[in-house]
């Protein structure tokens, strides 16, 4: 982390450049705590998506990984969109394609195909409808019920939401490395040094470590959990970047990661110094054609209909 005055500084440019721009600047909660606290918006995946769909604004700074960016793409197309940091991408999202995903879907013709957030537009593009940790369950629970369904690209929520709903589904193979690192013996070593601690639990994490939650939900979930439970101690089991949140929404409660190991790289790699950077360039832009938008679009539309 760069020192107080780097950090007042650069957040001054970035202030005055964004106004200049007419700019908003989104964070999810994974990100660096200075860049989180650089945006107008902090939060998850579906709490940004709504917020580039709905903002006034002509440039949209994404500080996220570049999925995020597409979507905001796909809901904006007529607003220029940055991502600071052009190499910052998912592995999950990349352990789907739409090649793949086509030729699954002729195997099962009559499915609905439902895709995480965490895809590309391309495979957005070949889906039904979208969905995230936040909204998953309710997004499969609206389907027709004599539908098969295919999931992708994460296995681990998949699971999470065929228990959930009791929908037979058909997950693809795919995870999140950085929610895969936790295991049933790290929470067990974590919760033997704070044994009164609550145990939060992202759904990407494995079904096993799922299990052993106190309580399973997104990231905006677990903050809202946190703020309204009694509880004065957690051991959060997701990436440990929402930290900061956890100890800026709850400054009298303590936090524990359950392993220092969850970070996410690609969602570290953005700093103050690429915001900046992309503010004055108005680059690194997200775009996306506009055949496959169209239909990506369709999909995230869908999503956002879901209550």
């Amino acid at each position: 982390m760069p020192n107080a005055a780097d950090v007042k500084q650069l957040t001054e440019e970035i202030t005055s450049l964004k106004q200049q721009r007419n700019a908003i600047i989104l964070s999810h909660v994974y990100q660096r705590p200075e860049v989180q606290e650089t945006a107008d918006f902090v939060g998850d995946s579906l709490e940004l998506s709504r917020k580039a769909a709905g903002t006034g604004a002509d440039v949209i700074v994404f500080c996220g990984v570049h999925f995020m960016a597409e979507s905001a793409a796909i809901l904006s197309p007529e607003k220029k969109v940055l991502l600071p940091d052009e190499d910052a991408g998912c592995p999950m999202a990349d352990m789907v394609t739409a090649r793949e995903l086509r030729a699954k879907k002729e195997e099962i013709p009559d499915a609905v195909v439902v895709c995480y957030v965490n895809t590309s537009a391309e495979v957005k593009a070949e889906c039904d409808i979208a969905c995230t940790s936040a909204n998953a369950v309710q997004v499969v629970a609206s389907l027709p019920a004599d539908k098969p369904i295919i999931f992708v690209p994460d296995k681990n929520l998949g699971h999470y939401v065929s228990l959930k709903t009791g929908r037979e589904m058909m997950s693809w193979e795919g995870y999140c490395h950085t929610h895969h690192l936790l295991t049933a013996d790290g929470v067990r070593a974590v919760r033997t040094r704070h044994p009164d601690a609550l145990l939060l639990v992202h759904p990407e994490c494995r079904p096993e470590v799922v299990a052993m939650a106190d309580h399973v939900a997104s990231t905006t979930g677990m903050l809202r959990f946190a703020r309204e439970n009694a509880a004065t101690r957690y051991i959060v089991a997701t990436e440990t970047g929402i930290l900061h949140q956890f100890q800026k929404q709850c400054p009298d409660k303590q936090f524990y990661p359950a392993s220092p190991k969850m970070v996410c790289p690609n969602m570290k790699s953005t700093t103050l110094e690429k915001v900046l950077k992309a503010l004055q360039t108005l680059e690194p832009r997200v775009t996306v054609p506009a055949k496959i938008r169209e239909r990506a679009l369709n999909c995230l539309e869908r999503m956002l209909a879901v209550q």
